[in-house]
């Protein structure tokens, strides 16, 4: 790989940038597939088929509580991948990570019924779920430091989107997958192919990661042997009010789609609540997946030119308000009100706090703990999301949608004030910083060209 000075770097990034982007966001794609089509899975057909002993509110709890399981477990993933990061290389856990969550995901497409093995079933389905945990609790901090440390100083934001991207890909593909099986094929295979259907992902992803080069920040810093020895617990002690700052951060993006995305699926398919189809509610989600593809993007674009803060501070406000309008839109059961629903708090509310994290996260932590300063305020946060489902379903049971209304909207005002407590790290002097860098770069180019 070419030498780069730190004005060429800062104006062109390495020459592996847009790949490196590319192969990132497809590996997070792949990833999302399989860990959000379980979500999926859980809030449309779990219930039935590993807890069918069960009334049908206490099938979804336990069914949501399988789903947190794979969440509490990726902290623990995130912790061994932040510090193999920062160790060893981004690479080597990109491509590890991707290669377990595989196998996790095929495995869940294979397990037994309930009515097959009777307890057995659920305890194997944790099993898998605590592995794809792992699995997806490394992937994102060695994906989006990859791409953050091979980008041009100016457009980290759209470069870290495009690798944010691969969520929404994932998420579109993983509920395609559904709506496909949904019509085509008999309850016992309709939630069976989707997982099964992931090793051709895998094989792809893998052979695409494989010819990814290695971070050009994190070589510099290997060759000058500043290697951390300890990353997690030089960020514990130095850095952790970042790491608790991007916690929160975190928690309104990723507990706010819990609420608004899987929890809103298994409302509408809950006979008690508002008569919507399947196909309705999967087609909306579909649809919001689609458009936020070219969202994340965007958003992460736009913070490139007015700042990290000012686009998170809207996807914050807006998820404030909107709590008690996502739930009166989908109750009239009309199918545009529950599009618009659905995209709004996926596209709008999601996204915009999504397609910024990449590059500010990043940001608040130095080269030599970012992988473990980002992995683990990015993973703990998961405990929470994770778990939200189930909180959500409960706080229906006791006070209708106007519980897990309210829930959304916390989730809003605690981003909003960590937004607030966080220094903004692409502002107008960091981007006046980094136009005198590239116009450095282009003057030493300059005699080169004659």
């Amino acid at each position: 790989m070419a030498e780069f000075t730190a004005p060429q770097q800062a104006a062109q990034g390495s020459p592996e940038r847009l790949r490196v982007a590319i192969g990132c966001g497809v590996g997070a794609t792949i990833e999302t597939y399989d860990f959000i089509g379980f979500g999926t899975a859980a809030a449309l057909y779990f219930g039935d088929v590993f807890f069918p002993d069960s009334d049908p509110l206490s099938a979804t709890l336990l069914s949501f509580a399988t789903l947190g399981i794979g969440f509490a477990a990726r902290p623990l993933g995130g912790i061994v991948a932040g510090h193999l990061g920062d160790r060893v290389g981004r690479k080597p856990v990109l491509v590890g990570s991707l290669l377990l969550m595989g196998i996790a995901t095929v495995l869940i497409g294979c397990l037994p019924t309930y009515q097959m093995v009777g307890v057995w079933a659920p305890i194997l389905l944790v099993v898998v779920r605590v592995i794809q945990g792992l699995a997806f609790g490394a992937e994102w901090g060695g994906a989006i430091l990859m791409t953050f440390e091979h980008a041009p100083w100016r457009r980290r934001g759209l470069y870290t989107g495009i690798t944010q991207a691969g969520f929404p890909v994932g998420l579109l593909l993983a509920n395609l997958a559904f709506l496909l099986s949904r019509h085509t094929l008999d309850d016992n295979w309709a939630w069976r192919v989707p997982f099964l259907l992931s090793a051709v992902l895998i094989a792809v992803g893998i052979f695409i990661r494989l010819k990814i080069d290695e971070s050009p920040q994190f070589e510099a810093l290997k060759e000058s042997g500043e290697v951390v020895k300890n990353p997690l617990f030089a960020v514990i002690r130095d850095d952790w009010r970042n790491v608790l700052r991007a916690f929160c951060l975190r928690i309104t993006e990723t507990a706010g789609y819990a609420v608004s995305i899987t929890f809103v699926l298994s409302y509408l398919d809950d006979g008690d609540a508002p008569d919507v189809s399947g196909t309705t509610s999967l087609t909306a989600l579909v649809t919001a997946a689609a458009l936020g593809i070219a969202a994340t993007t965007l958003w992460g674009g736009l913070s490139d030119r007015v700042g990290r803060r000012p686009v998170y501070l809207f996807g914050c406000a807006v998820s404030v308000v909107w709590g008690i309008p996502l739930f009166l839109l989908v109750n009239t059961e009309a199918a545009a009100l529950i599009l618009i629903a659905f995209v709004i708090s996926y596209a709008v509310c999601q996204n915009s706090l999504a397609g910024v994290q990449g590059a500010w996260f990043c940001e608040l932590f130095a080269t030599g703990t970012r992988t473990a300063g980002t992995s683990l305020a990015y993973q703990l946060s998961a405990v929470v999301s994770g778990f939200t489902p189930m909180i959500a379903t409960a706080l229906y049971s006791a006070t209708g949608w106007t519980g897990p209304a309210v829930l959304f909207t916390c989730y809003g005002l605690l981003g909003l004030l960590a937004t607030l407590l966080t220094r903004e790290t692409w502002g107008v002097d960091e981007r006046r910083e980094a136009d005198r860098a590239v116009t450095a770069s282009t003057e030493t180019a300059l005699p080169a060209a004659h």
